[in-house]
């Protein structure tokens, strides 16, 4: 199932310790049941779904054909990676299991992963490697993904781990989109990454009501909500 020799697979159990999980082709070791990082990031999956949908169909126009593009972490951001057509034969770059995974099932899609040590939290990878291979990749557009917005906080994430990556995306990117579902305006996270006026667009479901809608109504930035 796996593809390797059975040395590899009782190498890899063994340095896991016997507690492992099997996950997008290797095995990986698990952190203590305790900190129930597997079933956060699983419950943030399937809240506000038809929101995210939302917001990525709109975020998803904003691609061109063979654009280098910069996907985010999170739960959101698959919904926008399945939008990419196999005739646009863009390059996507990412640090997050779940958005590998669909990007290099896409035909005539080139797909750069930024690797490191995984994090469960949020399925993705964080290294010094990554962020010097990433400050080498010219990006047309950056799709940014985060737990909470705030006119005056800005955009902020769960997990530390995740701002270098996103910051140096911020700033390579010739253009750069916030995707959120309109559940996250008015949280703050504990990771702040940007200001809204660092992005183009800040980009939102339909759902999203008439005084937030008034609440980030900003010259800085445009809001996409329809």
């Amino acid at each position: 199932m796996l593809g390797v020799s059975e040395m590899t697979i009782r190498r890899d159990i063994s340095s896991c310790d016997g507690v492992f999980r099997y996950l997008g082709g290797y095995i990986v070791k698990c952190h203590d049941s305790s900190q129930n990082s597997f079933y956060v990031f699983d419950r943030e999956r399937e809240s506000h779904i038809e929101n995210k949908r939302m917001a990525c169909e709109l975020a998803a126009s904003f691609i061109e054909p063979r654009d280098t593009i910069f996907i985010d972490c999170g739960t959101t951001m698959p919904h926008l990676a399945r939008r990419i057509a196999s005739d646009w034969r863009v390059t996507v770059v990412c640090f997050s299991l779940n958005i590998a995974n669909v990007i290099c099932k896409i035909p005539n899609t080139t797909l750069i992963m930024l690797g490191g040590v995984y994090q469960p939290s949020s399925a993705s990878f964080s290294s010094a490697e990554a962020l010097e291979m990433l400050r080498t990749i010219g990006i047309n557009k950056a799709f940014l993904s985060a737990g909470g917005i705030d006119p005056t906080h800005g955009a902020s994430c769960s997990n530390f781990h995740e701002v270098p990556i996103k910051q140096e995306a911020i700033h390579r990117a010739v253009q750069k989109y916030l995707v959120v579902d309109s559940s996250k305006i008015g949280k703050v996270r504990p990771a702040f990454f940007a200001g809204l006026d660092e992005f183009d667009a800040v980009v939102i479901d339909r759902d999203i009501s008439p005084e937030n809608r008034e609440l980030l109504t900003n010259d800085s930035f445009r809001l996409v909500t329809d």
